[in-house]
């Protein structure tokens, strides 16, 4: 799963997340365009260059592409792992306002096992922390960290391998200052729990945010900026017995998803292999460039090729926006 030189591709929007996104597109989102869209990727040649595991959603492995075979074969003649979300989202914490936890744990023993049996390799569960006035709260970092404890236990019990994402949002007007305060806490939390559930430490991926400015903040940090205070937390956080740290992008473009992680990969050697796990980041220019249109299909496979190369290159230390011209 990180594999040197390759990175993880999150295909693992729901149906909703879907719609708004195809919208933007102008797109219509149905279960058959969703799976063109898919197959659209994960068939695109050489992508298993650059892609070592794919994050599939409940409706996509239980798809088949046009040719007839599962997700799950297509990806693997790729040479690529594939994996499921098995939680359920985010909804309203009770008795904290404006915060939420992730659901999921009901009955995801039963699914984990359904799940193995279907093919995939590795799971996914997000946990959500929003950076605002008084917020996050203690409790919303316990009870999510808990909650990702629980379900990597889940996992390894099934004989999969957990990828835990505690996801501290961009969205909000704070500093990096900031960011690093709440991803710091978040982090400490989320391994007290993982070692209280009794996890393997070697056999999960952590998929974290980047220590970054709010969107809304007007002092944006550059790129130095964002390495320096990304790596000084994930020492103080992370053990050395974990094998990977596979980077989200939440909500930066292609292009500065690369840029920071090129920056973070530079500083190395670290205890742990860095590489990226994005979505939006690797798939808008092909979702843009398809439009639903089989016509589109080769152009788009390209734009989608030409992201996962620059990303793996960052992840190797090696990008640069000139670089962003290079022929497919």
């Amino acid at each position: 799963m990180v594999a040197p030189g390759k990175g993880i591709l999150a295909i693992d929007e729901t149906p909703a997340t879907c719609t708004r996104r195809f919208a933007e597109a102008g797109i219509e989102s149905t279960e058959e365009t969703r799976r063109a869209y898919r197959e659209m990727l994960v068939t695109a040649p050489r992508i298993g260059d650059y892609i070592s595991a794919a994050i599939l959603v409940d409706e996509t492995i239980r798809q088949r592409t046009s040719d007839g075979r599962s997700f799950v074969e297509a990806l693997a003649e790729q040479g690529i792992l594939p994996g499921i979300k098995v939680d359920a989202g985010a909804r309203p914490l009770a008795g904290a306002a404006d915060e939420t936890v992730t659901e999921g744990l009901d009955r995801l023993r039963e699914r984990l096992e359904e799940y193995r049996a279907m093919g995939a390799r590795f799971t996914k569960w997000r946990a959500v922390i929003g950076i605002g006035p008084g917020l996050p709260s203690r409790y919303c970092i316990l009870v999510n960290a808990h909650a990702l404890g629980r379900y990597a236990a889940l996992a390894q019990e099934a004989g999969l391998a957990p990828i835990v994402e505690p996801e501290v949002l961009m969205d909000g007007s704070h500093d990096i200052h900031r960011c690093a305060e709440v991803t710091e806490d978040v982090l400490r939390a989320v391994f007290v729990e993982l070692a209280a559930q009794r996890c393997l430490l070697e056999g999960i991926v952590l998929k974290p945010n980047m220590v970054i400015s709010g969107q809304e903040s007007p002092d944006q940090a550059p790129a130095a900026e964002i390495a320096r205070f990304t790596l000084d937390v994930l020492r103080r956080c992370v053990p050395s017995a974990v094998p990977g740290i596979a980077f989200l992008s939440g909500g930066q473009s292609g292009e500065e998803a690369c840029r920071n992680l090129s920056e973070i990969a530079s500083r190395g050697p670290q205890p742990w292999e860095l590489t990226y796990s994005f979505g939006r980041a690797l798939q808008y220019p092909a979702l843009e460039t398809w439009r639903g249109q089989g016509a589109n299909l080769a152009a788009a496979q390209a734009a989608f090729l030409h992201r996962a190369r620059m990303s793996s290159l960052a992840r190797s230390g090696a990008y640069s926006h000139d670089l962003e011209r290079m022929p497919a």
